[in-house]
């Protein structure tokens, strides 16, 4: 009697589809595909499965992003792999108002062209200070005499 092993995705999970790769794995494939032309995995090894920016790791493919440098073209040149955070702070941040690495500054850049950046605030004194002036009328009183 021969016993059928059970067949497995290469990422290890048991339920596979028609396919021969789980539901996440498939999904992977069909978006590396449909939105990456192929490259998403490729960007991901040379990157060394880290964020380019902070060095993150990345553990498993799903946590890496990779961000395509010009919006739809999938050039493995102009995509690099970013963690969420990263990700997150190259698209959805308004403003720059803190330092931040030279890398997701240049990012940033890219996505927000017109966009507004304030990364130093200056508190030194160009001129003297304003004369301090009463402001109620026992001291204005005062100061006369």
């Amino acid at each position: 009697m021969r016993v059928q092993g059970s067949m497995h995705c290469p990422c290890g999970r048991e339920k596979i589809l028609a396919t021969g790769l789980c539901a996440s794995c498939y999904t992977l494939k069909r978006q590396d595909a449909e939105y990456f032309g192929g490259l998403r995995e490729m960007v991901l090894e040379r990157d060394g499965y880290r964020c380019r920016v902070c060095d993150a790791p990345g553990g498993r493919k799903r946590e890496m992003i990779v961000h395509h440098r010009v919006p739809g073209k999938s050039v493995l040149a102009l995509m690099i792999a970013l963690c969420p955070g990263c990700h997150a702070k190259v698209h959805r941040t308004k403003a720059v108002l803190t330092a931040w690495p030279r890398l997701l500054l240049e990012l940033w850049r890219e996505q927000h062209p017109t966009g507004h950046e304030q990364t130093t605030l200056d508190f030194n004194l160009k001129k003297a200070p304003a004369k301090p002036v009463p402001l109620f009328v026992e001291e204005r009183e005062q100061v006369r005499k």
